[in-house]
């Protein structure tokens, strides 16, 4: 298995890239630009190019993760705004050689019928991927939240995949503390989530997961993230069930959990692959 964590790109592409192999990450993940913005990067191309073929030579998964602002359900100006920035991450994430650039589900808006809701995510998604020819995927990540929220569900990604015009150009994004906090995976009903996502063919869409702890007990809908061997309420036996599972075994797995130490995951990473990373 291939494990990593989020990585700065303070220093440019390939310096990330080089960061995780120092630190012995088969896998990682970045900001394809300022997170707290939709504003358009003009990014270093020959950067991002020695980036692809450092993580080519060293057999390293990148995976892009879109700014915070980035929400499938805007209206207005917004929407054009958000268009234009999914398209340069698009951009950036294909350039550096990544599987997939990761954005969240989308809420529900005040007022809104949760109807509406899918249907502004599909059409912002039409809109973005008929413009987009590059390999890169976007990647839906399932919310946190109470159980039943909005976005939460393996049905809900998968539709909303189905519904759209270019279900090939998207992929999903699952993260286990969001899974645990909205009841979907309780870390005793593995079985049972692993058979409804086999037969919704959500597997068949994932590429990352965000591999992350609980701070809280399964169900109570809170997005606080633990460490993977303490701290957090998914036990080490029910993390196993998780990534012994034939469906996950090939899927790279992302830390975003609190750093423990000045050299940030490195130690949690060696642990995971000491304990994970023979599963084939």
């Amino acid at each position: 298995m291939k494990f990593g964590c989020h990585l700065s790109i303070r220093d440019g592409y390939l310096a990330a890239a080089n960061h995780a192999l120092a630190i012995q990450a088969s896998a990682f993940q970045y900001f394809p630009k300022n997170p707290r913005s939709l504003s358009i990067k003009n990014y270093d191309a020959c950067d991002a190019g020695r980036c692809r073929e450092y993580c080519l030579e060293h057999h390293i998964i990148s995976v892009a993760h879109t700014p915070y602002p980035a929400n499938l359900t805007p209206t207005g100006k917004k929407k054009v705004r958000l268009i234009s920035s999914l398209l340069n991450d698009l951009e950036i994430a294909d350039s550096c050689g990544s599987i997939g650039a990761v954005v969240h589900f989308g809420n529900q808006t005040s007022g809104t019928d949760p109807l509406s809701a899918y249907q502004l995510i599909i059409e912002t998604l039409n809109r973005i991927l008929a413009q987009w020819k590059g390999k890169c995927k976007l990647l839906l990540e399932n919310n946190a939240g109470p159980p039943g929220s909005f976005g939460t569900t393996l049905e809900e990604m998968v539709q909303v995949r189905n519904l759209s015009s270019f279900p090939d150009k998207i992929g999903f994004c699952l993260d286990t503390c969001h899974a645990f906090a909205s009841g979907i995976w309780n870390g005793e009903n593995t079985r049972t989530f692993l058979d409804r996502g086999t037969a919704l063919g959500y597997f068949d869409g994932l590429e990352v997961i965000h591999l992350n702890n609980s701070l809280y007990p399964a169900g109570q809908g809170k997005d606080r993230h633990a460490n993977i061997f303490s701290g957090g309420y998914i036990t080490e036996e029910q993390m196993h069930s998780l990534l012994s599972a034939p469906e996950l075994r090939q899927i790279p797995c992302i830390l975003e959990t609190p750093k423990n130490s000045e050299n940030g995951h490195e130690q949690e990473i060696m642990q995971l692959n000491k304990k994970w990373g023979m599963l084939h």
